[in-house]
């Protein structure tokens, strides 16, 4: 009998968690909308609560508030991009791949791709209406994508590698803003390719 009851826990507990996941994500994927058609600043929770099939009262039990909701979705959109760019990497190492450069920009090749493919909320988080927070989120985020560029070039640990990994970090992130803010497919890929040799200039 007390293995029927946790039994029945176990599978009430799951449930429970499949719930709330799905209502986040609903609530993550209405705020993306209307975060593209309205802004931060004039996005309404109403809106997004209206668009989700939520309440007032879930958002704020979830996220907290517009500006966690905000950054909430930024951080969901850089996981994305992360968990695509590593899968990328990975099936290119399986593959037989093996040389740094290479390995680099299939990955970025991957992060471009999702970046056009999600264009529209990107320019959301670059054109500047964002909360208070964001950029010290972002500025979180630069730091940690450094760090995982160094590991994938296998740069030196001193000052110019360091710095080289850096550089090259902040032009990938100034590529991507320029894909999401290109008019067409072929002004994004032109950027891309660009990037590419840019990035092969400064590689050791």
């Amino acid at each position: 009998m007390v293995r029927k009851t946790s039994e029945a826990a176990t599978t009430a507990g799951s449930w429970q968690w499949t719930r709330t996941a799905a209502t986040q994500r609903n609530l993550l994927d209405a705020a993306a909308g209307v975060f593209v058609d309205h802004g931060f600043t004039d996005a309404s929770i109403s809106d997004i609560v209206s668009r989700a099939g939520s309440s007032v009262g879930s958002l704020y039990h979830h996220f907290g508030g517009k500006t966690e909701l905000f950054l909430a979705l930024w951080d969901d959109y850089q996981n994305e991009h992360e968990r695509l760019v590593a899968a990328a990497v990975a099936k290119a190492r399986n593959a037989g791949e093996s040389d740094p450069l290479a390995l680099f920009n299939v990955g970025s090749r991957s992060y471009f791709d999702y970046t056009w493919k999600h264009r529209e909320l990107e320019r959301v988080f670059i054109e500047g209406d964002t909360p208070p927070g964001f950029e010290v989120l972002r500025r979180e985020r630069g730091r940690e994508w450094v760090r995982q560029n160094s590991v994938l070039l296998g740069t030196s640990d001193d000052t110019l590698g360091r710095l080289t990994v850096a550089v090259i970090t902040d032009m990938i992130t100034v590529a991507g803003h320029e894909v999401a803010l290109s008019a067409s497919k072929k002004a994004a890929d032109d950027v891309v390719n660009a990037a590419a040799v840019l990035v092969a200039r400064l590689v050791p």
